[in-house]
């Protein structure tokens, strides 16, 4: 039992890194037809109308009265900020920066988490994450842009932290509802919050590509229900800190993914850091032995 939790967080981590990093290319695709909110808008529809058809599967627990501000909170940030910030961001910042700038997002989650949960990440924890923080940079540096001082800059930022909130604050919530269940409210909530981009989607949907709309059909599935059900589980696991410490293979992945779907090669220095955050991640995550009275099977 013990080993087969060990497999299924290292399956739901590989998941969320995955289907993450292909949302930057996703993203660069989908601004091509349609503008940063109606981008966001589109693809957290698609997201909930998979989500309810899920819902109709499983058993979900209706949230308490009073769990529901902070529900709405945290799919207001964790969903609504996060994604229409990223996508406005994209708009003046490349890929390399903007995944450099995501990738504060674990830091400010171990933060939180100290803070308002006690988790303690460790010695160990803290020197993977910032080896994994000077890889995203080196991979930054070798796509030859600078860290300007700009308005996309901020808005990325604005995601990173508004993202971490959400994954610092959700343990409790998904140990009380499910993964499953806390996913579909948050989501639902964000998308409720993103209603007031309506006006004009319709006509973007009509004038844009098919394979523009397709790709945010991808974005809206995977990357934004499949990644966060898999990350809130692991998170139910072993905790915030360790949970979004692997966050930091995201723009390595990125650039490959980026590589293959969009035709932005990798340069030999932005290789090189991604080793570097390789190392850092392995520092941070890879333990010799989960303690199996830390470790709680979550259901879904």
């Amino acid at each position: 039992m013990f080993h087969h939790v060990r497999s299924r967080i290292f399956a739901a981590h590989a998941i969320s890194i995955l289907l993450w990093a292909s949302a930057f290319a996703g993203i660069r695709v989908g601004l091509q037809a349609y503008s940063p909110e109606h981008l966001s808008l589109l693809r957290f529809l698609i997201g909930s109308l998979f989500l309810g058809i899920l819902a109709l599967f499983f058993r979900i627990r209706l949230p308490e009265l009073k769990d529901v501000p902070a529900i709405l909170m945290l799919g207001g940030l964790g969903f609504a900020v996060y994604h229409t910030a990223l996508n406005y961001g994209e708009m003046t910042v490349s890929a390399g920066v903007a995944s450099l700038l995501v990738t504060t997002t674990p830091i400010f989650s171990a933060l939180l988490a100290l803070l308002f949960f006690r988790e303690h990440f460790g010695v160990r924890g803290w020197v993977g994450a910032l080896i994994s923080f000077l890889g995203v940079a080196i991979c930054s540096i070798g796509t030859g842009e600078t860290l300007l001082l700009t308005d996309g800059i901020f808005l990325i930022l604005l995601a990173a932290i508004s993202e971490s909130i959400y994954f610092a604050f959700q343990k409790p919530f998904v140990e009380k509802y499910g993964v499953f269940a806390f996913t579909a409210y948050t989501l639902w909530a964000g998308t409720l919050c993103m209603l007031f981009f309506l006006p004009g989607l319709g006509t973007a949907i009509a004038q844009a590509p098919w394979d523009v709309t397709l790709s945010i059909v991808y974005l809206g599935i995977f990357p934004s229900v499949v990644a966060y059900l898999s990350l809130a589980y692991v998170t139910s696991v072993v905790g915030t800190s360790e949970a979004t410490t692997s966050l930091y293979m995201t723009p390595v992945l990125a650039f490959l993914i980026a590589w293959v779907w969009l035709g932005e090669g990798p340069t030999l220095v932005t290789m090189a850091g991604g080793v570097v955050t390789l190392i850092g991640v392995l520092l941070s995550t890879m333990k010799p032995r989960l303690s199996r009275r830390t470790v709680k099977h979550q259901a879904f």
